[in-house]
């Protein structure tokens, strides 16, 4: 009698491995949502800047934005505040930036004009910022050369 029990349980092995793949996989698929990312951090390159600038004299900032993924609705924001000196900062040919206030960025790759209209030390700092809260903070400083 136990060599008949003993037969009948090893023939039902395969039979106990499908029923455990069956309830893995019903229980495994227990979520209604679909995971969606929407954090899409970046990094931001810049090339070397002068140390020093003349009182009306402009230095390009040229920047890249690298975002980690390839997101096509990723939005970029610049702001930026000067807290030493005077000076104007500005995109290309656009009308120079207001400190504190939120511009659109066109492009990932783009460059920056600043412009000094001061006989001292300036410094400012670059916020760049994306559509999903991301933002990274830049900051600049040049001597006077007059």
């Amino acid at each position: 009698m136990i060599a008949f029990f003993n037969k009948f349980r090893i023939g039902l092995l395969p039979m106990y491995v499908l029923l455990a793949i069956l309830i893995s996989s019903f229980t495994s698929c227990s979520k209604d949502e679909l995971e969606i990312q929407n954090d899409f951090p970046f990094e931001l390159k810049v090339m070397p800047v002068p140390k020093e600038i003349a009182n009306g004299n402009t230095v390009e900032i040229r920047l890249t934005i690298q975002p980690t993924s390839n997101y096509s609705n990723a939005q970029y924001y610049l702001r930026y505040f000067q807290f030493d000196g005077q000076g104007t900062l500005q995109y290309y040919e656009e009308p120079p930036y207001l400190p504190n206030d939120l511009y659109p960025l066109q492009a990932k790759q783009f460059r920056l004009y600043y412009t000094s209209n001061s006989t001292v030390s300036q410094s400012f700092d670059v916020w760049i910022s994306d559509n999903f809260g991301n933002e990274k903070q830049l900051s600049f400083e040049f001597n006077n050369s007059d």
